[in-house]
């Protein structure tokens, strides 16, 4: 039987796949693991509740409150806020979970549920596991003045704009700065924080109007910022997905600068200023080779992990590391916060750009990234793909033709029957060739009968 929850919670199509009824009940189930001990509690335990902006967020977060309720657990509906604000307060604020109603860069027909432990962070898979375990079995219902009460602060968002502003070593005053907020989380806090920190702002993908999340703006679809950062002459753009824990930049002449450049850029400061922990930058198999090459060059190590930025959470918790993240735009930084939080990067890139005094383009330049060619193979036996001879003897034929400026990883999908050929090289059509080769031998050797 496959798990209820994925990679970063639950998700699905909202009202079929993710329903009132399921998130209803996933909230008792999480209230029944993260916050009842035994007997009732005296006082109530409390939950932080926060969504995006999608219309299907102003019912599942109405399922979510009233299962909490039901089950004796207090209740504090925060509104729209970026996913990594929710996490702040729940850890803050002492409650003993936070819920946040999102499906993160995904189309605005999706929507998910995650929860946070009391300390902001994301819940490992057994705690996930105990939480759907409970869903639908019998269980004592609190009457009276033991239920849950349900209240609303729409005002928790200015301590979690002062916190991470208080972050920042350097203002931002003098930068123009483009922002797209994906019609999402981040439209309200995005710009106000930025603000704050002393940029000048200029605001794109901030009116959201339930149906136009991530469509053509955001993280996902940075083309149109680093358009505006050029028009409007900024110094630099930046871009967070719908529930803001992730953030791709551009430069002021329109390049876009992704999640490898962006924890590239900032662990590359901090080794500068001493706060590296053991000058250890944590990325997944995905990131680039150029990163790796270029933090060598500069005294700073690479620690590679499976794709997801749980598992890189995992990593730089295991190990005290502070810096780390995907490709994607999901920086982590550890010092200041417990999951990936967009707006906090997109504030440390733009105090490093105040801390150097130099162009995005300059401050980029030092991490130069490979041609990468992706290629999906679908209808394989994507089990065989890491054991199969011959298979295996192409990809070793293909690393010892690319030597140290290229690198060859096929990786099974998770959820498809179909096998992710990736290729870096130091040229394009190199790196083209060399994938589409790879790719043919996986076809011919994996196919499907």
């Amino acid at each position: 039987m496959a798990r209820l929850f994925g990679t970063d919670g639950v998700r699905g199509l909202a009202n079929r796949d993710v329903t009132a009824e399921l998130a209803l009940d996933l909230a008792v189930g999480a209230a029944h693991v993260l916050a009842l001990r035994g007997e009732f509690s005296k006082p109530r335990p409390r939950a932080i509740v926060g969504r995006d902006p999608r219309a299907s967020g102003e019912f599942l977060s109405a399922a979510v409150a009233a299962g909490l309720a039901s089950a004796g657990v207090d209740v504090i509906d925060v509104g729209v806020l970026p996913t990594p604000a929710v996490a702040f307060l729940t850890g803050t604020l002492g409650a003993d979970l936070g819920v946040m109603i999102s499906a993160s860069h995904n189309p605005m027909q999706d929507n998910g549920i995650k929860f946070f432990d009391r300390n902001g962070y994301k819940l490992d898979d057994d705690v996930e596991d105990q939480i759907a375990a409970h869903m639908g079995e019998n269980w004592e219902r609190p009457v009276g003045a033991r239920v849950g009460r349900i209240s609303y602060d729409y005002e928790a968002v200015n301590a979690y704009v002062d916190a991470i502003v208080d972050t920042v070593t350097y203002s931002l005053e003098g930068l123009r700065v483009v922002v797209d907020c994906a019609h999402g989380a981040a439209s309200h806090v995005g710009p106000l924080a930025l603000e704050r920190a002393g940029a000048e702002v200029i605001v794109i993908g901030n009116e959201p109007d339930g149906e136009n999340i991530n469509h053509e703006y955001g993280a996902t679809a940075p083309r149109r910022m680093a358009a505006a950062t050029v028009g409007h002459s900024a110094h630099v753009g930046v871009s967070f997905d719908g529930d803001a824990d992730r953030c791709i930049a551009s430069d002021e002449e329109g390049i876009i600068v992704d999640g490898d450049k962006i924890m590239g850029i900032l662990a590359l400061g901090a080794a500068e200023a001493g706060r590296l922990k053991d000058n250890v930058l944590v990325t997944t198999v995905m990131s680039n080779l150029g990163l790796r090459l270029a933090m060598e060059a500069h005294g700073v190590r690479t620690v590679n992990t499976a794709v997801g930025d749980r598992y890189v959470l995992e990593e730089m918790l295991r190990n005290g590391y502070n810096i780390g993240g995907e490709q994607s735009g999901h920086v982590l930084l550890t010092e200041f916060s417990t999951t990936g939080d967009g707006v906090l990067t997109a504030l440390h890139l733009l105090s490093r750009l105040a801390e150097k005094r130099q162009k995005m383009s300059e401050v980029a330049s030092v991490i130069t990234q490979l041609p990468q060619v992706m290629i999906n193979v679908p209808g394989v036996d994507k089990a065989a793909a890491t054991t199969n001879s011959v298979v295996l003897e192409a990809v070793t034929a293909a690393e010892i033709a690319l030597g140290d400026t290229g690198r060859v990883l096929l990786r099974p999908s998770g959820t498809e029957a179909l096998v992710r050929v990736m290729v870096e090289a130091a040229t394009q059509d190199e790196a083209e060739s060399t994938a589409r080769h790879l790719a043919d031998v996986v076809k011919n050797n994996l196919a499907l009968s």
